[in-house]
């Protein structure tokens, strides 16, 4: 007995130590496997683990750029951006976190800071009251605005205060300081991010830039956590856009065609003043004029810039063309002489004039003086029909003009074959044909410039944040007509106020050489006929040495058309723009080609 119960304690004892030996090898065993995978994934795999735990954490936010200014020739801003904050916050977030970590910068440490500390010191920063910003703080709404339009500095206080669930969202506020001064020019925004009209929508990409980014890692509790990943990818702003407008003279001129259609109770005016030497436009002024800061609040009809975008018949100022092409072709001279009935009639036409009269004598001097349709018709019938059209192309009729404006006209011009038997004459004095305003300013910007038509330009520049500025190159000039042919054409029209019917644009102390334009306006229902009439004056001096040129325009003003006058309004601008630029007063001797034949 004794025997076996020996034999029975060795073979349990045996037994237990197998089974320490296999409880063991699996100890080892597991501890292996653990170790291992501690090795793959903290030894061999420390970029995808542990990336991807903090790709999951990470939170990307934009920073939006800042849009360019635009600004007038002078630098004066027309239109800039503020970097502006709306302060969000998510209750949730923020209710349930009773404490958060707030890092320290001058002990490097992060300290923990109650929930209702942290709402005190956030009331501190916006000047607001902690209980009622613990209540805009306390509920379940996962977005609630606590404050609009913070400066960057305050939004950066905020920032460090690191409070539960209090975000910045970033906004760029666009600012127009002179309301409605080039309104239309300068266009607006739409949502405050692109451009939508004017300058703001043609030059876009230029002014919106680069946004950049910011990342930082966000916890499962929603919190920002402090000292981890805080990348930063500077945003690049936009380009400022210099144009050529000066801004005294926009708000002067618009003042002054506001009042000229105010009193004579017209449907719309604009005026357009150009420098000849250069093909800068200087004013761009319509009436009704929209603020930038509230479009809204005139007619969308005028929200553009009827400078560019009206194409209407422009009438007599046509009839400087007409003389410059008979002159460069030698059909004529300022001092021909032509007999002109009362009725002119050609290839079974007959034209008349505004004015009644006799067969008189008259020189080409004088129907341009007193704005004869028979002789304009008689000059112009010595040039060929291709003549006639080839002379209004190539004095930009047709042709918009692109000076980075939305919805520019190009006008009407038919080709010669196109013209019925009334109109090949009729476009030799504004009829049949239509022209925008600056287009006209252009043709005579050419006969100023002895000749030589400069492109209109309206952006002068882009200037980059770091100050650079980009002059923008005026575009390929071209010659229309000789130096001595300009010559001939700026007498006569100097002498349309000298000795003429326009004495009404002469202005002190300078030579002025100017013509009229009136010319039916076509119904605006569509249905065929005319409704009113266009109204226009277009000038240059001083004619000695020529540098600016302005022409003004009426749309549908009421009463009698041949009583109405722009002279006023356009001797008042052309007057402040001379003494703005400081130009010299005339000298020499004027011209005074005499208007009768003896």
């Amino acid at each position: 007995m004794a025997q076996n119960s020996a034999k029975s304690k060795t073979k349990k004892a045996s037994t237990a130590r197998r089974r320490l030996r296999v409880g063991l090898a699996l100890m080892l065993t597991l501890l292996l496997v653990v170790g291992g995978k501690l090795f793959l994934v903290q030894g061999l795999d420390v970029g995808g683990m542990a990336e991807a735990g903090i790709n999951k954490r990470l939170t990307p936010v934009e920073l939006p750029a800042e849009r360019g200014q635009i600004l007038d020739s002078n630098g004066t801003v027309l239109a800039s951006s503020v970097i502006r904050y709306d302060i969000v916050a998510d209750q949730r977030v923020n209710t349930n976190t009773p404490e958060f970590g707030r890092y320290n910068s001058s002990t490097e440490k992060v300290d923990t800071v109650s929930r209702e500390q942290g709402i005190k010191d956030l009331a501190a920063a916006l000047g607001t009251d902690a209980a009622a910003l613990t209540t805009s703080l306390t509920g379940d709404k996962p977005y609630v605005v606590l404050a609009r339009e913070v400066k960057p500095d305050l939004e950066d206080v905020i920032s460090k205060l690191s409070i539960p669930g209090v975000v910045s969202k970033a906004i760029s506020k666009r600012v127009y300081p002179n309301g409605s001064v080039a309104g239309g020019v300068i266009g607006f925004l739409q949502d405050g991010t692109s451009g939508q009209a004017g300058i703001e929508q043609t030059q876009d990409e230029a002014l919106r830039g680069t946004p950049g980014k910011r990342v930082f890692e966000i916890g499962a509790d929603g919190l920002r956590i402090p000292v981890a990943t805080d990348e930063l990818t500077p945003a690049v702003d936009g380009k400022d856009v210099k144009l050529t407008l000066n801004t005294d003279l926009q708000y002067f001129a618009q003042q002054a065609i506001q009042t000229q259609v105010n009193n004579l109770n017209a449907q719309w005016g604009s005026i357009v003043v150009m420098d000849a030497r250069t093909g800068n436009i200087i004013v761009m002024a319509d009436t009704n004029a929209p603020d930038p800061n509230n479009p809204g609040g005139v007619a969308a009809e005028d929200r553009g810039v009827r400078s560019v975008t009206a194409a209407y018949e422009p009438g007599s100022v046509e009839k400087m063309i007409t003389a410059a092409a008979a002159i460069e072709e030698g059909k004529a001279s300022p001092l021909d002489t032509f007999t002109i009935p009362p009725a002119y009639t050609i290839d079974g036409e007959t034209f008349t004039d505004a004015f009644d009269h006799g067969t008189e004598k008259r020189t080409l001097a004088g129907i341009l003086g007193w704005s004869m349709n028979t002789g304009t018709v008689m000059v112009g019938s010595r040039l060929s029909k291709q003549q006639r059209y080839d002379w209004l192309k190539k004095f930009g009729i047709g042709e918009a003009p692109d000076i980075g404006l939305p919805s520019e006209a190009k006008g009407i011009l038919a080709k010669p074959d196109q013209w019925d038997n009334r109109q090949q004459y009729t476009v030799l004095f504004g009829q049949g044909v239509s022209q925008s305003t600056l287009q006209t300013v252009r043709a005579y910007q050419s006969v100023a410039n002895d000749g030589v038509m400069l492109q209109p330009r309206l952006i002068d520049s882009y200037i980059s944040p770091d100050g650079t500025e980009e002059k923008v190159p005026a575009k390929e000039s071209r010659r229309t007509v000789s130096k001595e042919t300009a010559k001939k054409v700026r007498d006569i029209l100097e002498s349309n106020v000298t000795e003429g019917q326009i004495k009404e644009a002469a202005v002190d102390g300078y030579r002025v050489g100017a013509k009229t334009g009136t010319s039916q306006a076509p119904r605006e229902d569509g249905l065929p006929g005319f409704d009113g009439y266009t109204a226009s004056m277009v000038a240059m001096a001083p004619m000695d040495n020529p540098r600016f040129i302005v022409e003004v325009v009426v749309q549908r003003p009421k009463g009698n058309i041949y009583g109405i006058t722009n002279g006023p309004v356009l001797r008042s601008v052309l007057g402040q723009v001379l003494r703005t630029y400081n130009v010299p007063p005339s000298t020499g001797t004027p011209a005074r080609f005499p208007q009768f034949a003896k």
